[in-house]
C-alpha cells in the first residue's frame, strides 16, 4: 500500500515537472517568434509613399526587436490596387495603402475625399483626416473587415489643359476632361460646362497628345512624373480636389497579432504617416520648381495660380452641387467636414 502511494505521488511529480517543462517551452517559443507583414503599394520605392513605407518597415523591426519583420513590395511587384483588398482578405498580403478612390465601391461615403473645394488648405484637410469624419470613415471601412489605420497624402488636384486656360469656371466651357471614374467627379466637371471623360491612367498621356481629350486633373505628382506637361499649355494651381490613401491592414492577421506587437505597429506607422506627409509637401514644392523652370526655359507651359477672388468664383459654382451628393455621402459628413476647425 505504501510502496504504492509512493509511486502515484512520483507520478505526480514527474507530471508537475513534465508541465512546468512545456510551460517554459512554450514561453521560449513565444518570445521567439516572430511576424513577417508583407506591405504592397503601386508607386515606386522613391515617392513619398514608397519612402514612408521603407521607413515604417526600418522602425516596426527597431521597435519589435527585430520581432516584425516587413517585407516592401513596391510598384505593384506583388499586386496592384485592383486586387488588394481580395488579396488582404485571404492574407496574402498584410497591409497596403490603396488610394481613396479604390475605396469607394465598398463604402460609398469615402466619395467625400472627392468632393471639390471641401477643404480649405492642408491644415484642414489633415484636421479632418485625423479627428472625428477621419474615424468615421475608417470604422466604415473597418465593418468591410478590414482594419483602418493612417491617412496618407498624394496631394491636392490641378488642372491642366491645351485648349483656354481654366483659371475661372466658364473657361472650361465645352472642354474634354479626363477624370477617374467617380460620380462626384463627373458632377464637378459637367458643373463648369465641361465634358468629363473616364479613362485609365495608362492612357491619359496619349489621350492628351492626340486630343482625345483636351485637359485633366492630377496632383503635381501625377502630372510630372507621367510628363504630362508635354502635352498640355497650361497648368492652373486650383488646389480643387485632393488625392490620398489609406493604410489597411489585414483583419485575419491584426487578430492574430499580440497587442504589444500591435502597439509596435501603431507606433512605427505614426513615424511614418508623418514622414510620409512632410515628404509629399517637399516633393510638391520641388516639382512646382522644376514645372516653372520647364515652362521658362521652353516658353510652352503657362502656370497660373488662382487669387482669392477667383476661388472664391470656385466655391459658388462647386458648393452649389453638394446637395447632388447628400444621398452619396451624407449632408451631415459633407457639413461636419466643413465646420471642422
Amino acid at each position: 500500500m505504501k510502496k504504492a502511494l509512493r509511486l502515484a505521488l512520483l507520478a505526480g511529480l514527474i507530471g508537475i515537472f513534465a508541465g512546468c517543462g512545456d510551460q517554459a517551452k512554450d514561453t521560449k517559443q513565444a518570445e521567439n517568434k516572430t511576424w513577417t507583414i508583407k506591405f504592397a503599394h503601386v508607386v515606386s520605392s522613391g515617392t513619398p509613399k514608397g519612402k514612408a513605407a521603407d521607413l515604417f518597415a526600418k522602425r516596426a523591426e527597431e521597435l519589435s526587436g527585430g520581432k516584425i519583420k516587413v517585407e516592401v513590395f513596391p510598384s505593384a511587384q506583388l499586386v496592384d490596387d485592383d486586387k488588394v483588398f481580395q488579396e488582404l482578405k485571404r492574407n496574402n498580403i498584410q497591409m497596403a495603402a490603396p488610394s481613396f478612390s479604390k475605396f469607394t465601391p465598398i463604402v460609398k461615403e469615402f466619395n467625400l475625399w472627392d468632393v471639390p473645394f471641401l477643404f480649405r488648405d492642408e491644415t484642414h484637410l489633415h484636421h479632418v483626416m485625423d479627428g472625428e469624419v477621419g474615424q468615421i470613415l475608417k470604422d466604415k471601412i473597418s465593418q468591410k473587415g478590414f482594419i483602418a489605420l493612417d491617412y496618407w497624402d498624394a496631394g491636392f488636384k490641378q488642372f491642366s489643359t491645351n485648349k483656354k486656360p481654366i483659371v475661372l469656371p466658364e473657361d472650361a466651357k465645352g472642354q474634354k476632361i479626363r477624370i477617374m471614374s467617380s460620380r462626384v467627379l463627373e458632377e464637378q466637371i459637367k458643373a463648369i460646362g465641361a465634358n468629363p471623360q473616364i479613362i485609365n491612367f495608362g492612357e491619359v498621356y496619349s489621350a492628351l497628345q492626340t486630343g482625345v481629350v483636351d485637359g485633366a486633373e492630377n496632383p503635381l505628382s501625377n502630372l510630372y512624373n507621367s510628363k504630362f506637361y508635354e502635352v498640355q499649355k497650361s497648368i492652373t494651381m486650383s488646389n480643387h480636389g485632393y488625392l490620398g490613401y489609406l493604410v489597411i491592414a489585414s483583419e485575419k492577421f491584426w487578430e492574430e497579432l499580440p497587442q504589444d506587437m500591435k502597439d509596435v505597429v501603431k507606433q512605427a506607422l505614426d513615424e511614418a504617416t508623418i514622414y510620409e506627409r512632410e515628404e509629399s509637401q517637399k516633393e510638391e514644392k520641388n516639382l512646382f520648381e522644376n514645372l516653372e523652370k520647364y515652362a521658362q526655359e521652353t516658353g510652352k507651359l503657362t502656370i497660373y495660380t488662382l487669387d482669392d477672388a477667383q476661388k472664391e468664383q470656385w466655391k459658388e459654382v462647386m458648393q452649389a452641387i453638394y446637395p447632388k451628393f447628400y444621398d452619396l455621402i451624407s449632408k451631415d459628413l459633407i457639413e461636419q467636414t466643413i465646420q471642422t476647425q
